[in-house]
């Protein structure tokens, strides 16, 4: 028998020969493109590799992929990635969705394959509207947005979904935007790399119903001042020589000073690694919206045994026990009934 010798992959490889169909100027086509060179980066090979994706505009992310791909229902792409993960530990399975297809109707869903630790890598694209269907206020858009749907103003207090992903108790929990190649790239390898339940919330514009969502924090002329880094063992700063930065106290939690006001040692060194989710979720809750300082990066990257992991370890547990079972005794075994 000869051995198999596996090429390199490119980004073409992995470029399915579908025309790809979003608006022009949309942010999904950065982050596909990031997908797609960093792919080959991560040695993996396209016939192992799945995206499943429910309804919306990110939601058509598998037809231009060159991997297996499934694009499922509104707000199950999580629930029928469960399935196929714990049925196929040899497969690199990704989910793709919205904002609204993850965090309305998908919510439920979402959240429980964070709490379960499946071990997948879910990318939630994020521009705060519903794209698909013409611009409908979403789970995440401000309080007071103005839209098809809420002609008035938007009633709802808006999801924070690195706040509801850390809430689940994510094992991996991180933030990215699309108008920053790099990191994006390199927050996906870190997320894809970790063993279990992945959450990547990605600021994405929608140049078409929701234009400059975030434009006040990631546009070039203000990300030095509007985005807050997170790297961890290092002292959470920003802005320009890394005036400002981030503290904890009692009284008031996680909140932004100037450190030359409180010193450098007074900073909050991050911990990612860090059990206890609380720290995480304070940092999560630094900004209200894109109109103030964000935090970006790896909020929360900590171990923890994987479902299918433990589910298989139970059913060879359960099966050198009794055997292969007695499905007949199983279903006539009491209670049971005689309906005439």
């Amino acid at each position: 028998m000869s051995d198999v010798i596996e090429r390199s992959t490119t980004a073409k490889d992995w470029s399915s020969d579908q025309e790809v169909r979003w608006c022009p100027g949309c942010g999904d086509y950065s982050i596909l493109k990031a997908v797609q060179m960093l792919m080959p980066e991560l040695g993996g090979r396209t016939e192992n590799t799945v995206f499943i994706s429910g309804i919306g505009c990110a939601a058509r992310f598998p037809y231009y992929m060159a991997t297996y791909g499934m694009h499922s229902i509104h707000g199950r792409a999580p629930a029928v990635a469960t399935g196929l993960a714990m049925a196929r530990d040899d497969l690199d399975v990704w989910v793709v969705g919205g904002d609204g297809d993850m965090l309305s109707i998908g919510g439920n869903h979402l959240i429980h394959a964070l709490r379960r630790n499946i071990n997948l890598t879910i990318l939630m694209f994020n521009n705060q509207i519903y794209g698909l269907t013409k611009g409908q206020y979403s789970p995440t858009s401000e309080v007071g947005k103005v839209t098809k749907s809420t002609p008035f103003g938007s009633l709802d207090q808006p999801f924070n979904p690195v706040s509801v992903a850390l809430g689940a108790e994510a094992t991996f929990v991180a933030r990215t935007h699309d108008m920053d190649r790099q990191h994006m790239m390199e927050t996906l390898r870190r997320a894809r790399e970790h063993r279990g339940a992945s959450f990547v919330e990605i600021f994405q514009n929608c140049n078409v119903f929701n234009d400059g969502a975030y434009e006040g924090i990631t546009s070039r002329s203000v990300r030095e001042e509007m985005l807050i880094p997170l790297e961890h063992g290092q002292p959470v700063r920003f802005g320009a020589d890394g005036h400002r930065g981030v503290v904890v106290d009692a009284q008031h939690g996680a909140r932004l000073v100037e450190v030359a006001d409180v010193g450098e040692d007074a900073i909050l060194v991050h911990d990612e690694r860090r059990e206890d989710p609380g720290m995480a979720f304070m940092l999560s809750r630094l900004s209200t919206g894109p109109h103030e300082p964000t935090p970006i990066g790896v909020f929360r990257s900590v171990e923890r045994a994987e479902y299918g992991e433990l589910s298989n370890a139970q059913l060879a547990q359960a099966q050198e026990r009794s055997g292969a079972g007695d499905l007949h005794a199983l279903l006539h075994s009491r209670p049971t009934w005689t309906v005439d």
